[in-house]
C-alpha cells in the first residue's frame, strides 16, 4: 500500500464550501482520475482518506492537507495533476509527496493567517494590535453546541502585526477605501483559537470593529519552530526521506553494476 500526502487550497468563492462539501468533491475527483484507492473494510467501505485540521467554512486557505492510501504505486506529481484537473477551480491540488514518515497531523501545530480588514485604517489596526499584545490575557466567548464558552485568545498567538495593503505604502487611500492587513501566527491549542476569536479579542481590548466581515485566508500551517518563530513545511520530512532513499538506491545500483568491482 502506498500513501500520498497532498496539499490543497480553498480560493475565491469556494472558501464557503464546508468540509463535508469538499469531501464529496474530492471523492468524485478520485473516481474521475481513476485513482487505485484502498478502501476500508465492513458493510460500507469508503476510500481511505485522512483529513488534517481543515479550515473553518468561510475562510480561504493556501495550506490544507490530506493523505490517501493506494493499492498500486503511482507517481505523486502525475497523481497531483490528474486530481487537480478533476476538481473545480479554487479547490487546487498544489503539492504531492509520497508519505515516508509518520505523524502528519502531529506536525500541524500552528497556522499563519492573513486577515483583510476593509474600512479599517492602518493606524487603528496598529493601535489595536499593540493593545492586544500588551495584554496578559484576552478573554473571548464563543458559542458552542454545549453553550457559550469563555477562553483566553492571547496565549495561543505568537505573532500579530498590522501592515498596509500592497500598493499602499504611504497610506494614501481615502477613508472610504481604508484597509488594513493583519498577519497572525496561532498555535493549535485546545480549545482552538481561530482568527475570529482574535478579532473578538481586538474588539474587547481596543474596540476595533470592522464595518464588514474580515476576509480571512490561511497562508500556511505546519510545525512551529520555537527557535526561529516560523511555521515550517509539514511535507519537508517526506521529501527529504524520498531524496535520501533515491540517493541510497542510486549508490547501491552503481556499486553492484557489472564492471565496477575492484580487480
Amino acid at each position: 500500500m502506498q500513501r500520498i500526502r497532498l496539499r490543497y487550497t480553498k480560493r475565491g468563492r469556494l472558501r464557503f464550501t464546508s468540509h463535508r462539501d469538499f469531501q464529496r468533491a474530492f471523492e468524485r475527483a478520485l473516481r474521475r482520475a481513476e485513482v487505485p484507492m484502498a478502501y476500508s473494510a465492513g458493510f460500507t467501505p469508503h476510500p481511505k482518506v485522512s483529513y488534517a485540521n481543515a479550515a473553518p467554512t468561510g475562510t480561504g486557505s493556501e495550506a490544507e492537507y490530506l493523505e490517501i492510501a493506494l493499492t498500486a504505486t503511482r507517481d505523486p506529481e502525475h497523481l497531483r495533476v490528474l486530481l487537480d484537473e478533476s476538481l473545480p477551480a479554487g479547490l487546487d491540488i498544489t503539492d504531492a509527496v509520497e508519505a515516508r514518515t509518520s505523524g502528519l497531523a502531529d506536525r500541524l501545530t500552528a497556522s499563519v493567517w492573513e486577515l483583510r480588514l476593509e474600512g479599517v485604517t492602518f493606524e487603528d489596526a496598529q493601535k489595536a494590535v499593540e493593545a492586544f499584545l500588551a495584554a496578559e490575557t484576552v478573554e473571548v466567548q464563543r458559542k458552542t453546541k454545549n453553550g457559550v464558552r469563555t477562553f483566553d485568545a492571547r496565549s495561543a498567538v505568537t505573532e500579530l502585526r498590522a501592515t498596509r495593503p500592497p500598493g499602499d505604502p504611504q497610506g494614501d487611500r481615502t477613508l472610504d477605501s481604508a484597509c488594513a492587513i493583519l498577519r497572525l501566527v496561532v498555535r493549535h491549542v485546545t480549545p482552538a483559537v481561530r482568527p475570529d476569536d482574535v478579532l473578538s479579542g481586538l474588539r474587547a481590548v481596543a474596540d476595533l470593529a470592522p464595518p464588514v466581515p474580515a476576509a480571512v485566508t490561511r497562508l500556511a500551517q505546519g510545525l512551529f519552530d520555537e527557535e526561529s518563530g516560523t511555521v515550517t513545511d509539514p511535507l519537508a520530512p517526506d521529501r527529504e526521506a524520498v531524496t535520501a532513499a533515491s540517493t541510497t538506491a542510486a549508490a547501491t545500483a552503481s556499486a553492484t553494476a557489472p564492471g565496477t568491482g575492484i580487480a
